[in-house]
């Protein structure tokens, strides 16, 4: 924790506050487990007890992958250190749950363009105090929509980080709306390609309407302060959704109500999977997201280009696909 605090492991960063937070949390299961010897001696059949341990003493599958993964890298950086002569987890892992078993919600273009419309109407409402609140949420929803920004990263844009032909994102409110950080690794730092329309109602709400505040941010609270991603989902995107019709009809304690389809989340899904029909290829994919990782984006997205590889392939073989014109050159030659 105090390398990762100082130094940041096998030459990163240090962490963020609440990332080292969540560390902690990890850690405690690390230090749950009677483990029957010490660093030097572990094997990877210590390792594969250590596994079952988490799989039958962790809340979750996925909270025991994570920390198995954590304890992967803590294993790592003592190696680095010569403090043993290899990582013993090398080949032990859990696998990830099936994308399958809790499917994404990608909103389509229908979708979409019913939301930005709700967003319009919303911001020319007879209402003075609608109209008021919408001119900011406006802004912040088609923004999300276009550039597939994460919830607390558009929330966190700074004026300096309005660029000709798109942003840079550069921070990130951190968990628990707390403050403002850089964001949680070096690769969610990426540049945003922006359409012209969006990109001049940015800053349009920030010249107009914008309140000068202490953080640069672009869309600040009336107190110059960030806006806490939680009031935005329930004041502004739910409010989208329900005027577009949006929403799904559920029992809530023996009463039926609406609920919204979508997250602001989901429109993150929305831009990749327009990305993934653009035929975008995967490194770029996986920069626009800020993905540390190819293997994020093909876990979450990989379903949607498989789905476009088969369409574009219209189930031809591959030396169809080559419009090679097998069998003419013997034909010719008997």
């Amino acid at each position: 924790m105090d390398i990762c605090e100082r130094e940041g492991t096998d030459g990163n960063e240090p962490v963020t506050a609440h990332t080292l937070l969540n560390y902690r949390y990890y850690a405690e299961f690390m230090n749950g487990y009677p483990w029957p010897c010490g660093l030097q001696d572990l094997s990877a059949p210590a390792i594969v007890e250590f596994r079952s341990w988490l799989l039958a003493h962790c809340p979750s599958r996925y909270t025991a992958r994570k920390t198995l993964a954590y304890f992967h890298t803590v294993l790592g950086e003592m190696a680095l250190r010569g403090h043993i002569p290899a990582n013993p987890a090398t080949g032990v892992s859990i696998r990830a749950d099936s994308r399958y078993d809790v499917p994404i919600a990608i909103p389509t273009r229908r979708d979409v363009a019913a939301l930005l419309s709700a967003a319009d109407r919303l911001a020319n409402s007879p209402n003075a105090q609608i109209a008021r609140t919408w001119a900011r949420y406006r802004p912040i929803l088609y923004l999300a929509a276009d550039a597939g920004m994460r919830p607390q990263e558009y929330l966190a844009l700074a004026h300096s980080d309005l660029r000709d032909g798109g942003v840079q994102v550069c921070r990130a409110i951190e968990h628990g709306s707390r403050r403002i950080s850089v964001t949680k690794t070096p690769a969610g730092r990426r540049f945003i390609d922006v359409s012209d329309g969006v990109l001049d109602m940015v800053r349009h709400y920030a010249r107009v309407h914008g309140v000068k505040n202490a953080h640069d941010l672009v869309f600040p609270t009336a107190n110059g302060k960030w806006q806490c991603p939680r009031n935005w989902r329930k004041r502004g995107f739910h409010a989208a959704c329900l005027e577009a019709g949006l929403v799904e009809i559920v029992d809530l304690d023996g009463e039926m109500v609406a609920k919204p389809k979508y997250r602001p989340y989901d429109l993150r899904h929305f831009y990749a999977s327009v990305l993934i029909e653009k035929k975008t290829n995967l490194k770029r994919l996986q920069k626009l997201m800020g993905h540390t990782n190819i293997e994020t984006t093909l876990n979450t997205y990989g379903h949607l280009i498989d789905d476009m590889q088969i369409d574009s392939a219209e189930n031809a073989g591959l030396l169809a696909s080559l419009e090679l014109a097998c069998g003419e050159v013997v034909a010719e030659h008997s």
